[in-house]
């Protein structure tokens, strides 16, 4: 038994069936409670995933310029003896700091990924750089948590006991589709359920309703579905005297953004912005689902303040099947311990996202679960200071991504199948223990493993760099916290997933919130609505359409890009650009146009389609640059910059032209 380890709330367990030391088959767990025996389209392929022809199997170095994908294979000896005297070369030259070591969420595992940041206290005894991954929830995450005092919400499970459902730039059938039997559960007891996005996805063919929202503007739609509440005298009187803190100037500011101001700002019609503002007076409990992609813009973290803020004015926070649910990692208290004490003195911390600008003043960049090249904002300037020859680059990976072709050298990583991890779905309050059940082929060795031995190779004696998988997960587990209380290892190995102590229902702020005061606190006055800059200025300059980039189905981040099928199925890359503003350009379905601004292109496919609005343009993010025409993908334009809190990713923010090809197919 076991736990899938991607990039998805569902975190599933799953279960391996072993013939003669190799794996067969891979099913969901049919007895667990949110996995239901199911797995997405992406992980049904796992198994020939880790089978599959260009898998990295061996040490590597390389032998051809960078870039241009040659190595040569060398031994576990031959890398770490290179590695140990590079590494050693730049802390006495420039510096523990002059060494990223930058590590992406190709796993969420808590030991060999990013959720217990694998390998720190190796980088904390070298004195290297610190990491901050926010790239993907960070926004978000700081901005609930300075209202909540903590980003986890409602438990997904008791969407089942919602009557009225918003689903808020989010499309759970692509990205975390187990939700969706909670919905149908909810609809089959008549809730409705209503999908806020500024793409018609999936999803939002299923809802009930679809609202067309102009991206960035979120918080705007909040204020006014809060003003129909008001005017309808549905406010919470009670939860909000006892619950809340600001309450009054937020009451000033909902009251400044009537239903005929949202809908200018927003893009919906001032009819459906006050009929769903009715619906969510009138309709207890109303769970609202709120992902990540909808903090992906300059003021995403305001956004995910003002949509929770609906919850304590409406009183949905005391219902069971009531709130808002981003996260359930906040609900996660297992003792990670990130051991700044082995560090000699304060380090710097670089930001994930600002990979471009910062590469600069870095020696060394150690790539582990990240693509950067084909996942990471301004991949042009990633791809040219990867490029330095100065900069000595360690990519440890499972195949040859664009990134692993500018590496010095590769190391062969081992999939989820081949070694031990602790999980916790971002989506469910449960935690898996994911049992290996191979042996790793070739030299693919774990990333604790690695760590391991390189710090041996390194002659480093601090003792806790050689604690093994089992100890580190016992040390995880040593949470005096009452969810964990019962949960040990021993259990996790025999029953293979465990809830934590939470009620079902689970109603977390029916009685207050974890903040100093025990009470949410509302956005300042003034500052309830922090406008993009495609809000601002979207639909005039040179770049007047505004580009998202959500998840494609068949891929997850940069994630089996390479995999035949899933690629055959995902086809070219595409731009849905919506039938004006395509006959305003010349663009025609079936072909190729220049996705560009000033800070790079991409070439796409057009599709013409009016499940964008006029003004947006969508292209699905994953495919690997070198796989696609042009060698370039989505984040070739997506600027680096921060959202307004937690130095969050600004993926659904950029403004761009879309201008068709010559004839030839051909790019400027």
């Amino acid at each position: 038994m076991g736990a899938c380890p991607l990039d998805c709330p569902d975190g599933c367990s799953w279960v391996v069936t072993v013939e003669d030391g190799e794996a067969v088959k891979l099913r969901g767990n049919p007895d667990h409670p949110y996995t239901r025996g199911a797995l997405c389209v992406k992980v049904n392929r796992y198994l020939e995933h880790t089978r599959a022809d260009d898998r990295i199997l061996y040490p590597m170095r390389r032998t051809g310029p960078k870039g241009s994908g040659r190595f040569e294979r060398i031994s576990w000896d031959e890398a770490l003896d290179e590695i140990s005297a590079r590494l050693r070369g730049i802390v006495e030259e420039h510096g523990g700091e002059a060494i990223w070591p930058y590590q992406g969420t190709g796993s969420l595992g808590y030991l060999q990924g990013c959720e217990g940041a694998a390998g720190r206290r190796f980088w904390n005894v070298l004195g290297a750089s610190k990491h901050w991954l926010n790239i993907c929830s960070s926004a978000g995450t700081t901005g609930l948590t300075l209202s909540n005092g903590t980003a986890g919400g409602m438990d997904t499970e008791d969407f089942a006991l919602s009557r009225l459902i918003l689903l808020w730039g989010t499309n759970p059938l692509t990205s975390g589709h187990h939700l969706w039997k909670f919905v149908q559960e909810a609809r089959a007891n008549g809730a409705y359920v209503v999908a806020i996005d500024p793409i018609r996805t999936r999803t939002a063919d299923q809802a009930d309703e679809h609202l067309a929202i102009r991206p960035g503007t979120d918080a705007a739609l909040a204020l006014g579905l809060l003003n129909v509440v008001l005017a309808e005298g549905a406010q919470d009187e009670e939860y909000l005297a006892a619950h809340t803190e600001g309450w009054e100037a937020f009451r000033e500011e909902i009251l400044a953004y009537p239903v005929e101001r949202v809908a200018e700002i927003t893009g919906i019609p001032a009819e459906a912005v006050h009929s769903l503002g009715t619906r969510l007076a009138r309709t207890r409990p109303t769970a609202i689902r709120a992902t990540m992609g909808i903090q992906r813009h300059e003021g995403g973290g305001t956004a995910m303040r003002t949509i929770n803020a609906i919850a304590a004015v409406t009183g949905d926070w005391r219902h069971p099947g009531g709130g808002v649910a981003y996260s359930t990692s906040g609900h996660v208290h297992l003792n990670i311990d990130p051991r700044d004490d082995l560090l000699a003195r304060p380090v710097r911390t670089r930001t994930m996202t600002r990979l471009a600008s910062e590469l600069e003043s870095v020696k060394c960049l150690w790539v582990y679960g990240a693509n950067p090249l084909g996942s990471t904002s301004d991949s042009g300037a990633i791809r040219r200071g990867l490029a330095r020859e100065d900069l000595f680059t360690v990519v440890m990976e499972h195949f040859p991504t664009d990134t692993v072709d500018y590496a010095d050298i590769v190391l062969p990583a081992t999939m989820q199948i081949e070694h031990a991890d602790l999980h916790a779905g971002y989506g469910h309050m449960y935690l898996h223990w994911n049992e290996p059940a191979v042996e790793p082929p070739g030299e693919c060795l774990s990333t604790t493993e690695t760590f391991r031995r390189l710090a041996r190779h390194m002659g480093m004696t601090e003792p806790s760099l050689y604690d093994s998988d089992l100890e580190l997960a016992e040390q995880l587990l040593a949470s005096d916290h009452p969810s964990l209380e019962g949960v040990t290892l021993d259990r996790l190995r025999k029953e293979g997933w465990v809830r934590m102590n939470y009620p079902k229902p689970f109603t977390p702020f029916a009685e207050g919130f974890p903040t100093r005061a025990g009470r949410t606190r509302f956005p300042s006055r003034g500052k309830a609505y922090v406008p993009s800059l495609s809000a601002r200025e979207g639909g005039r300059g040179p770049y007047p359409l505004t580009l998202i980039t959500p998840a494609a189905h068949t891929f997850l981040n940069t994630t089996f890009a390479n995999n035949p099928e899933l690629r055959r199925r995902a086809k070219d890359p595409v731009v849905l650009v919506n039938p004006a503003d395509a006959a305003a350009r010349g663009l025609e379905s079936g072909r190729p146009a220049r996705v560009h601004n000033g800070g790079g292109e991409f070439l796409a496919v057009v599709e013409v389609s009016d499940r964008v609005a006029r003004g947006v343009v969508a292209a699905p993010k994953g495919h690997w640059p070198k796989h696609v025409p042009g060698g370039a993908n989505p984040n070739e334009v997506v600027r680096e910059a921060d959202a307004d809190h937690g130095r969050g990713a600004v993926y659904h923010d950029n403004l761009v032209e879309v201008t068709a090809c010559p004839a030839d197919g051909a790019g400027s």
